[in-house]
């Protein structure tokens, strides 16, 4: 019985290689961030499950920006997403706002904002009809 392919012992031979983002279902490379995190020194050793952790926390950030962004593009009538969509998803968003609080996006703009002080006083409706009585 020794034919039978593989026979349960050990990896099969002729397996493809599945890269680490493959079995976690992830976008994001975990190969590449494990390296930048070796060599970056930002630790004498790094565990197994960190590159693993740390792309999915860099692939969900990443997707809840472009989502923010791509509502801002939809909301301005656009199919593309430019800098300046993804400043009004940012700034938009008090959660992203704080963690990019010191982020600087090129050609993002800034939010539309006018000073209540700098807008026309509202007049009373005793006022406006005062001043129509006058005008006769």
């Amino acid at each position: 019985m020794s034919s039978i392919a593989g026979g349960g012992r050990g990896k099969a031979r002729s397996a493809k290689p599945v890269s680490r983002s493959h079995k976690a279902g992830l976008q994001f490379p975990v190969g590449r961030i494990s390296r930048f995190l070796k060599t970056g020194k930002y630790a004498d050793r790094v565990g197994a499950g960190a590159p693993v952790y740390m792309a999915a926390v860099m692939e969900y950030l990443a997707a809840e920006v472009i989502e923010l962004a791509g509502n801002a593009a939809r909301d301005n009538k656009k199919n593309r997403i430019i800098p300046r969509h993804i400043q009004l998803a940012v700034r938009n968003d008090e959660e992203l706002s704080k963690l990019l609080g010191n982020v600087v996006i090129a050609s993002g703009g800034v939010l539309p904002n006018i000073n209540q002080s700098l807008l026309p006083k509202k007049s009373s409706l005793k006022d406006a009809i005062g001043s129509l009585s006058q005008e006769f």
